[in-house]
């Protein structure tokens, strides 16, 4: 398989969105914005067939980072999310994943509201790495 980020051979994760055969390298995934779920299936998506939240909500001009206080994003990016029970701590896909790797799936919350169980569910399908601790 050739890998259509970098377009070299060896790529061994295709698109699990059904008719698509986009196949990339794991490496290659997160800068082109594919997203991995760590969950159950470990099911790995293209950038078009990624999953979205579900928050339909956009940031208030000079918006920062709960997590690092770097202003994020005018929208809902990859790079860009939001906490869908709050809906207003806005935090880098980065700093996210920093605190899902230190906390682990038992102490994962979000940091403004501290809501854990939907926090957790939207991270998991958004592709954060949340290990089992």
């Amino acid at each position: 398989q050739v890998c259509f980020i970098c377009g070299q051979s060896g790529a061994t994760i295709t698109c699990h969105e059904t008719g698509c055969d986009q196949s990339f390298h794991l490496p290659c995934a997160k800068p082109a914005g594919c997203v991995t779920q760590y969950i159950a299936f470990y099911r790995s998506f293209c950038p078009e067939h990624s999953p979205q939240q579900s928050a339909d909500v956009t940031p208030q001009p000079g918006t920062n980072c709960i997590i690092c206080l770097e202003p994020v994003e005018d929208t809902k990016t990859f790079n860009t999310m939001v906490c869908p029970a709050c809906k207003s701590a806005w935090f880098h896909r980065d700093c996210i994943q920093g605190q899902a790797l230190h906390s682990g799936i038992l102490a994962l919350q979000c940091p403004l509201c501290r809501n854990s169980e939907d926090f957790s569910v939207e991270m998991f399908i958004m592709g954060i790495r949340i290990p089992f601790r």
